[in-house]
C-alpha cells in the first residue's frame, strides 16, 4: 500500500509535468531517427529486421504512453518508471543490433538515467543505472566469447561507473528540487496568510491608505480612505480627477515625516492629515517615483474628539471628586437658609434667603449632573412600563398645579416598555423636560411626549415643544459639555442624557424641525426589553 501511494500520489507539481512533456518530446525524436535514420547512420547493421522492428515498437511505446490520459490511467510515477524501464529496453537491443559499445547508445542511456533521475528520485534511480550497467556488460561479455572487435572492458567499466555517477547527481538533484519546491510551498502558503492579515488590517484600519501608481492612477485603497474622501470606490480612477488637491501634494514630491500636512480633502471638506511615504518598488522605498507612492490620510477630528473625551473622562473624575467634597458644606448653608425662613425677618431678608435656596439648589443640580457622569457605566436595565413611568415623571412637574399640568401631553401606546436603568432614563427624562419648560410657550399641551414601536422590535420616544426651536451653530453643539444658551444653565443636562442613552445602547437625537413645528425635537431609540 505505502509503494502504491508513494507511485499514485494525487499531488504532483506542475514543474514535474511540464519536464516530463519535455522528456517525452525528446524521447520521440530519438525513436523517429531510429525509425528515419537508423540505417543511414549505421545502426542497426547486425540485424536490421529486429532493429526496424524495435524503432516502430518505440515509437508506438512513446506515443502511446505520451498522452495525459496514460498518466490518469497509470499514475505519473508509475509511468515515468516504464517508460524509464523500456527506454533501457529498447536502447539495449539497439546496443546489441549496432556494434555494441562502438555505436554510441551508451551515451543515450545516459540522458535516460538522468532525465529519469530528476524526475522519479529515490533509490529506484539506482536499480535502473544497475539494470543498463548489466545490459551494457552482458552484451560486451557476448560480442568478446563472439566476435574479435570487442570493445575494450576499460572504457566499458567507464560507461557503467557513469552510469551510478549521474544517478547519485540526478538523485540528489532530485532531492534538492524536492526540497526547495516544499520550502517554497510552505513560504508561500505563509506569504498568503500574512497577505490575508495585512489585508484585513489594512481594511479595518481607521486611517486610510492609497496606493497610488507612477501614473497617478489608484492601485488599492482601503474603505476608511473612501469614507474619509466621500467616494464610493478609488481603485482605477485617476486621482488628480477625483481628489485633485491630494493628487497635487503628492506630485509634488514631497516625502513627509510622522507630522505629515493638514488638507481640506473630499466632498464634506473634512480636514485630513496627510503623509506621504515615497515611492514603493519592489520590497522597498525608492527615491526616483517610479515606484507604487503610499499615501496615508488620518482624520483629525477624529483623534480631536478621542482627545477631548479623554479630557473629559479626567475633568469628570476631578469635578466628581470635588462635587462630594462641596455638597458636605452645601447642605449645611441650605439647612441655615431653611431656619433663617422660620424666623421673622425682614422683606430684604426674605430676599436674600431665597437668594441663597436659589443659588443653594443650582448648585445641587451641577452637582447631581456632574455625579451622573461618574455613574454612566453602572447600568441595571429592566423592562420599564412607559406609560406608567412617564405619569410619575410628569408628576414630579405638576406639583404647582392643574395649569402646570396641563402644559403636559402625554400619548404612550399601551403596552409599550423600555429595556433600560430606571434611574438612568428618569435622569434623560428630567433635563429632557426641563429644557422644553424653560423654552416652551407655556400654553396647555406645549409640550407633548409620544411613544410608538417599531418594525425591529425597538421604541422610540418624542419630546416635542413649541418653543423657538434651535439655530444649525446651537444644533451642531447641541450635545457638546458645558454649551448652554441660558444664563443660569450648567450646560451638562443634554450632553449627560446622551451619555446615559449610549450607556444602555440607547441613542437620543435632536430631530429636524418642521416648518410648522419650529420647537425643538428630541427622540430617544432603544430595545424593548433589557
Amino acid at each position: 500500500m505505502k509503494a502504491s501511494a508513494s507511485f499514485s500520489g494525487p499531488d504532483v507539481d506542475p514543474a514535474q509535468r511540464k519536464a516530463l512533456r519535455y522528456f517525452n518530446l525528446f524521447r520521440l525524436v530519438i525513436a523517429a531517427v531510429f525509425l528515419v535514420l537508423g540505417t543511414w547512420t549505421g545502426l542497426g547493421a547486425e540485424a536490421p529486421r529486429l532493429f526496424w522492428f524495435t524503432a516502430l515498437f518505440y515509437v508506438a511505446v512513446v506515443l502511446a504512453l505520451g498522452f495525459p490520459d496514460a498518466e490518469n490511467r497509470i499514475g505519473f510515477k508509475r509511468l515515468i518508471v516504464i517508460q524509464s524501464f523500456l527506454d533501457i529496453f529498447v536502447l539495449n537491443i539497439v546496443l546489441w543490433t549496432s556494434g555494441g559499445y562502438h555505436s554510441g547508445v551508451p551515451v543515450l542511456m545516459m540522458i535516460v538515467l538522468a532525465g529519469f533521475g530528476l524526475l522519479a528520485g529515490g533509490r529506484i534511480v539506482f536499480f535502473m543505472a544497475a539494470l543498463a550497467t548489466v545490459s551494457v556488460l552482458t552484451e560486451n561479455v557476448w560480442r568478446t566469447f563472439a566476435r574479435p572487435d570487442a570493445a575494450d572492458f576499460f572504457r566499458v567499466a567507464l560507461a557503467c561507473i557513469s552510469f551510478f555517477i549521474i544517478a547519485v547527481v540526478a538523485q540528489r538533484l532530485a532531492q534538492r528540487a524536492l526540497a526547495n519546491a516544499s520550502l517554497a510551498a510552505v513560504r508561500g502558503a505563509a506569504l498568503a496568510r500574512q497577505e490575508a492579515i495585512n489585508a484585513h488590517i489594512i481594511r479595518d484600519m481607521r486611517d486610510g491608505i492609497i496606493v497610488m501608481r507612477a501614473d497617478g492612477t489608484v492601485r488599492r485603497a482601503n474603505p476608511s480612505a473612501c469614507m474619509l474622501l466621500g467616494l464610493d470606490h478609488l481603485e482605477g480612477r485617476l486621482l488628480a480627477d477625483i481628489v485633485p488637491e491630494l493628487a497635487e501634494y503628492c506630485h509634488a514630491g514631497v516625502v513627509t515625516g510622522e507630522a505629515g500636512q493638514l488638507i481640506q480633502l473630499g466632498q464634506a471638506r473634512r480636514l485630513l492629515r496627510c503623509r506621504v511615504a515615497g515611492s514603493v518598488s519592489g520590497g522597498g522605498i525608492d527615491e526616483d517615483g517610479t515606484g507604487d507612492t503610499l499615501i496615508f490620510l488620518t482624520d483629525l477630528e477624529d483623534i480631536q474628539r478621542r482627545m477631548q473625551q479623554l479630557k473629559l473622562v479626567s475633568l469628570g473624575r476631578l469635578t466628581a471628586s470635588m462635587a462630594h467634597e462641596i455638597r458636605n458644606p452645601l447642605s449645611a448653608v441650605t439647612q441655615a437658609a431653611e431656619l433663617l425662613c422660620e424666623e421673622k425677618r425682614s422683606s430684604m431678608q426674605v430676599r436674600l434667603v431665597n437668594i441663597i435656596n436659589d443659588n443653594a439648589r443650582r448648585i445641587e443640580r451641577m452637582i447631581r449632573d456632574v455625579l451622573a457622569l461618574g455613574r454612566r457605566d453602572r447600568t441595571h436595565p429592566e423592562a420599564l412600563p412607559l406609560s406608567e413611568f412617564v405619569d410619575e415623571v410628569l408628576e414630579t412637574f405638576s406639583l404647582s398645579g392643574e395649569t402646570e399640568k396641563a402644559i403636559f401631553r402625554a400619548h404612550i401606546g399601551p403596552g409599550l416598555t423600555l429595556g433600560i436603568d430606571r434611574a438612568h432614563l428618569h435622569q434623560i427624562f428630567d433635563n429632557l423636560l426641563s429644557n422644553a419648560r424653560r423654552y416652551c410657550s407655556g400654553k396647555p399641551g406645549s409640550i407633548r411626549i409620544t411613544a410608538g414601536g417599531l418594525e425591529d422590535g425597538q421604541v422610540q420616544v418624542h419630546v416635542i415643544d413649541d418653543g423657538p426651536g434651535l439655530d444649525l451653530q446651537a444644533r451642531a453643539h447641541l450635545f457638546e459639555p458645558f454649551f448652554t444658551s441660558h444664563a443660569k444653565g450648567t450646560g451638562l443636562g443634554l450632553y449627560i442624557a446622551r451619555e446615559l442613552a449610549e450607556a444602555n445602547g440607547f441613542s437620543l437625537e435632536l430631530h429636524d424641525s418642521d416648518s410648522g413645528c419650529p420647537g425643538a425635537h428630541f427622540i430617544l431609540t432603544g430595545r424593548s426589553q433589557p
